[in-house]
């Protein structure tokens, strides 16, 4: 189980019994009770009050009016919070726009300074557009899940990225880029790479992407990308 799942798993077991034990718990999880214990101390470093009872019948506890009381998004799930926000924008449908934004201010704030300065980063390579009219959606699919996660390591790293593709005509192939900037034209959405074996950029429509995967090795630099009129950067966390 994923560090963070299992963490919130135990603050669910916590809220909802009350009180068990460290042995309960590592069952619940899956993850052995020196797991669970180092878990609890890093909850509790996050503002979570949780009690404990040594020895016989004794057990842990979670205070009914504990909250944490600081951020455990990461980046990839702060980044995709503000892509829907600013999806909504361009699509000109978003009735509590200015709550939103708000909202995503407040969550700004309470990020750490070294995921701000990455979030930041990341929303560097985020641009918006309207989709034009014409361009066929009918065989529009569900966009791999990993790929925000992947993309975070590719751009912030400038890693190459390796992945499956299909194309238009439904031919499958190994794609090997260098990652340079994410388009979103609702409901569709592209990476903008440079492909060095074609010496120039492509568009990979994001939902035919299957695969991900960020390499190691030298990164590459950055290249500028030229978009058509009425694309637009995405700069700022908050209006």
């Amino acid at each position: 189980m994923n560090v963070r799942i299992r963490q919130d798993a135990i603050v669910r077991i916590l809220r909802r019994s009350g009180s068990t034990t460290v042995a309960n718990l590592a069952a619940a999880v899956g993850a052995s009770r020196r797991t669970v214990l180092r878990d609890i101390s890093v909850l509790r470093s996050e503002g979570f009050v949780i009690f404990s009872e040594p020895g016989p019948g004794g057990g842990v506890s979670l205070d009914p009016q504990s909250v944490q009381m600081s951020a455990k998004l990461s980046v990839a799930e702060t980044f995709a919070l503000l892509i829907c926000v600013e999806t909504m924008r361009a699509t000109g449908n978003i009735p509590f726009l200015k709550l939103a934004d708000v909202g995503l201010a407040k969550i700004e704030r309470a990020l750490p300074a070294d995921k701000i300065r990455d979030l930041r980063r990341f929303l560097a390579c985020l641009y918006v557009g309207r989709l034009a009219p014409q361009v066929d959606i009918s065989d529009m699919a569900a966009m791999d899940s990993n790929l925000l996660p992947t993309f975070e390591a590719a751009f912030l790293g400038r890693r190459h990225f390796r992945f499956q593709y299909r194309d238009a005509k439904g031919v499958v192939s190994q794609r090997t880029v260098e990652p340079q900037a994410m388009l979103i034209l609702p409901p569709l959405w592209y990476l903008v790479a440079w492909d060095p074996l074609r010496g120039d950029f492509r568009h990979f429509r994001m939902d035919r992407i299957r695969k991900p995967e960020c390499l190691d090795g030298t990164s590459f630099q950055r290249r500028h990308v030229t978009f058509q009129d009425g694309v637009s950067p995405v700069r700022n966390l908050a209006r």
